[in-house]
């Protein structure tokens, strides 16, 4: 489903808009006093990437009822380079004044983000990012935190026994920095033996039949690396399902944020289940529209920034479970006030 200026279309709608807007429109000069700001983004598919969507819908909403923005624009893709190609195409000749973009890819869209920051856009690839020079970007330190949990997961195993690697969104940006990290970890722990490999998508469903299909031909799991987005509950439930010694003893699972994830391991927490649980945030969906308006109103920050990651370990876990609500992704909200301080005023 595609949100054009905050209304649902079908995809055949939405192809038909798309369509009708590069034929018939014209570049536009950027308007910092009544901007129109958008999103491509260029994957749907899991609780992250909605939440993250939901985020910025959000900022989005609260900026034009306040009178900051004219209107703003939501695409949402299937994961491919090509459908991501013709979003940002349609965006620059709708002449938007700014253009936050989850990228499907680190370098095939490069060409298409140039000719949008000629036409005066500004631009912030945020998340899973693109290398083009023009574009601000705004991500996590997916290699450093990866790293600190990788560690952390293989200490409460020992430093030995058999690991299951689940990997995220398969080409993402981020999937290849985390698994990058994860692999440079187990390559300094010779007594641990990765036994199967699966990609998750980052989706608990998809996380989980991936694992179903290929536990049993697997050895004992002692720990399971993976990457977030809600394959973390999958994870366990996977093993919950396969049963025998994985019921009374479940491996360490790498926690991603989950809710779902977080209250499964509450509940396990009393009979000594250990393990930690790191995530990026899906409310950078929110800080990515405040930059970007940011951008448009004359700010300049550097143009790289970085977004802290949650932390779920066993000094908070039961203060993070207690209320906690199932289906989401734990994650704060950024709103222009914390974005002006912690990103913008980077700079300064």
């Amino acid at each position: 489903m595609t949100t054009v200026f905050g209304r649902r279309l079908t995809a055949a709608a939405a192809l038909a808009a798309a369509w009708a807007a590069m034929l018939t429109a014209a570049p536009a000069f950027a308007d910092p006093e009544n901007p129109v700001i958008a999103l491509s983004n260029s994957f749907y598919g899991n609780t992250w990437r909605r939440q993250m969507v939901d985020a910025f819908t959000e900022a989005a909403e609260q900026a034009k009822a306040d009178g900051k923005i004219a209107d703003y624009v939501v695409l949402n893709g299937d994961g491919s380079v090509n459908q991501q190609q013709s979003q940002l195409g349609e965006l620059i000749l709708r002449g938007v004044d700014a253009i936050a973009i989850n990228a499907a890819s680190e370098t095939a869209l490069n060409g298409v983000m140039e000719q949008a920051c000629a036409q005066g856009i500004k631009v912030v690839v945020f998340d899973s990012l693109a290398t083009a020079d023009c574009a601000w970007k705004l991500s996590f330190d997916f290699t450093d935190y990866k790293t600190e949990q990788a560690e952390k997961t293989l200490e409460l195993i020992g430093d030995e026994g058999n690991v299951l690697v689940v990997r995220g969104v398969s080409g993402s940006g981020p999937d290849n920095l985390m698994y990058a990290a994860q692999k440079a970890v187990l390559d300094q722990h010779p007594d641990v033996t990765v036994v199967g490999e699966v990609f998750g998508e980052a989706t608990a469903s998809v996380a989980q039949s991936a694992i179903a299909n290929i536990l049993p031909s697997l050895p004992h799991v002692d720990a399971v690396l993976a990457q977030g987005g809600s394959d973390d509950y999958g994870i366990a439930q996977a093993f919950e399902q396969a049963g025998g010694d994985y019921t009374a003893s479940p491996p360490v699972i790498e926690g991603g944020g989950s809710s779902d994830f977080v209250l499964w391991w509450a509940d396990r927490a009393e009979d000594g289940y250990r393990t930690t649980s790191m995530n990026t945030t899906p409310g950078i969906g929110g800080a990515a529209f405040w930059l970007a308006y940011a951008l448009v109103k004359g700010a300049e920050p550097p143009m790289e920034m970085t977004m802290p990651v949650a932390v779920v370990d066993e000094a908070n876990l039961a203060e993070m479970a207690e209320g906690l609500q199932p289906g989401f992704i734990i994650s704060p909200s950024y709103d222009e006030a914390w974005v002006q301080e912690n990103l913008v005023g980077a700079a300064q």
